[in-house]
């Protein structure tokens, strides 16, 4: 089994680093900085075996190039328009898309388009030991999902529902730490919501830690994020907090998707 683990990068950045213990080996995901992977490479006496890139924001690629200056037989893999190709020599580029078969060593990852945050993001879904693992960049947060910049609110809803298409014990891996303040949006629409209510105070408690209320479940989702909950169970409690919010009349799964990432770019 390999062992997946955050480093910490600016404000609230993750970067997933994948790890093989046996073969002293290690996959990084999203490098907006590389001196924190580069850290924890040379503390644990590793070596960079690829990177593999969500999107082209600079918080998610911005170390890539410097990180290969010490680490130059590392290969990077990332969509066509991440615009890494005028920093990345191409013999260490691999151009992915949807339905690529990468691999983790012996595990399978397929790559999936998740557009919406922006129109080239992708996520890496690892199939290790019976479960799957979703390295899904800034589509999916826990208790949120990510605002739309270069992509559709169209195409972010998709993302979602295939997303919720996946077992219910598949494990997310954002790479942000916003949760509380997801939740607070949750909480704004939904104040009874026991469940919301509850996993604020747990991840309370890990933040006081200094520890990653990360990775969430898709199980865990279900429960306290309105934006999962718009294309699985829609609960009456969240069209009711929205209608308190807005003058939305259509309360489809869409239009209530795009009522809420409106509300929450306000929050």
């Amino acid at each position: 089994m390999l062992r997946i683990t955050p480093v910490s990068a600016f404000n609230d950045n993750y970067i997933w680093l994948l790890i093989n213990e046996n073969t002293q080996e290690l996959i990084a995901i999203d490098v907006g900085d590389e001196t924190p992977v580069v850290n924890f490479l040379q503390q644990n006496k590793l070596n960079l075996s690829a990177v593999w890139i969500t999107h082209h924001h600079d918080d998610h690629t911005g170390g890539v190039a410097n990180l290969l200056k010490t680490y130059p037989n590392a290969h990077v893999f990332a969509h066509k328009n991440h615009g890494l190709n005028s920093q990345i020599a191409s013999e260490n580029l691999t151009w992915i898309d949807e339905n690529d078969d990468l691999s983790a060593w012996q595990y399978s990852v397929k790559v999936w388009r998740t557009f919406g945050h922006t129109d080239s993001h992708l996520s890496f879904l690892l199939n290790m030991d019976e479960k799957l693992h979703v390295f899904c960049g800034d589509t999916l947060f826990c208790g949120g999902c990510g605002r739309v910049f270069t992509g559709t609110i169209e195409q972010l809803f998709t993302s979602f529902q295939r997303f919720n298409g996946l077992p219910t014990d598949t494990l997310f891996y954002p790479a942000h730490e916003y949760t509380l303040s997801n939740l607070k949006f949750a909480q704004s629409l939904e104040p009874d919501d026991n469940n919301i209510q509850a996993f604020i105070k747990h991840c309370e408690t890990l933040r006081n830690q200094q520890k990653p209320t990360l990775p969430t479940t898709l199980a865990q989702e279900r429960l306290i994020n309105p934006f999962v909950k718009t294309v699985n169970d829609l609960p009456n409690s969240l069209i009711e907090g929205v209608k308190k919010q807005t003058n939305l009349a259509d309360m489809q799964s869409l239009t209530l998707f795009s009522a809420l990432r409106q509300l929450k770019n306000n929050f």
